[in-house]
């Protein structure tokens, strides 16, 4: 069976609901409220692991926190590796408007450090490939790169947050899926797909242009992004090629916008390969 590694952040996601987003010094009501666990590196975790691939997730989490989260890792498929800490876990507010529009805002709480890694090696070591984000310290990512390297593990790097990376760290990437702000600094390369939202994504290497599924109604594009990631990182492990895993993950990513929050949206292998016959006819 194929198995991905992930590192990223797990933490609480509060979503609220409104009609349309506050300008500064206004007051909005809020239509609803909803929380459950999320993050980049549990959604992209969610997602390969709803394709029925063995995943492993390694964050830092808050030591009150790791029973809790660790249980609902673990019903959804994703093997933890939650470090505790004393500091809080990351929290994230999602406010989403009518039209399934957000804006994010993230509390970065506690992160991982060089030593955290020890308790991963094995897992990377063992991987089919290594999916990471900007959401945890450079030192971690290149720590971790350096083992799957080693290994013959190949790495998919989602540059999320933008920050500027060194440049023998990123030679070592073998696929870059940023959006276009996130493609700063990455001109160089060719080995990046990047995700264009409404308009689907462009492959650089070959300069294809893969358009978005259309939906009725977009309700919600919060863990789109992640959610496509998860899935390519699925499809290459299967042996897919990058055309074919880009257009399930556009796929996918399509359905989950279609539905409220993360959780139970990010579609399983079964719901996006019927999503694309359906569209095929």
């Amino acid at each position: 069976m194929s198995k991905i590694s992930v590192i990223g952040i797990a933490g609480e996601s509060v979503f609220l609901s409104l009609d349309e987003f506050a300008k500064i010094g206004e007051t909005k009501r809020i239509n609803a409220i909803h929380r459950e666990l999320g993050g980049k590196g549990f959604n992209q975790a969610l997602a390969v692991a709803k394709w029925g691939v063995e995943c492993s997730l390694l964050c830092a989490v808050n030591k009150c926190d790791k029973q809790t989260y660790e249980k609902i890792a673990t019903s959804t498929g994703i093997k933890p590796f939650f470090v505790p800490k004393d500091d809080e876990s990351p929290y994230a507010v999602i406010t989403t408007d009518k039209c399934g529009k957000n804006s994010v805002y993230v509390y970065r709480g506690c992160e991982l450090n060089l030593s955290d890694i020890s308790i991963f090696e094995n897992e990377i070591r063992t991987s089919d490939l290594l999916l990471i984000n900007n959401e945890v310290p450079s030192e971690v990512n290149e720590a971790a790169v350096k083992i799957a390297k080693a290994n013959g593990i190949k790495v998919i790097l989602n540059p999320a947050p933008y920050r500027c990376c060194d440049t023998e760290f990123l030679k070592s990437i073998d696929l870059f899926t940023p959006n276009e702000h996130e493609s700063l600094g990455l001109e160089e390369f060719t080995n990046v797909v990047v995700t264009l939202g409404e308009k689907g994504c462009e492959i650089r290497d070959t300069g294809e242009h893969i358009p978005a599924f259309e939906i009725e109604n977009a309700l919600d594009t919060t863990g789109a992004g992640d959610t496509f990631n998860g899935v390519v990182a699925s499809c290459l492990v299967n042996g897919m090629s990058l055309h074919t895993g880009v257009k399930f993950a556009c796929a996918a990513a399509a359905i989950k916008c279609s539905r409220r929050y993360i959780l139970n949206s990010i579609p399983t292998k079964e719901e996006t390969e019927n999503f694309l016959k359906e569209r095929e006819r």
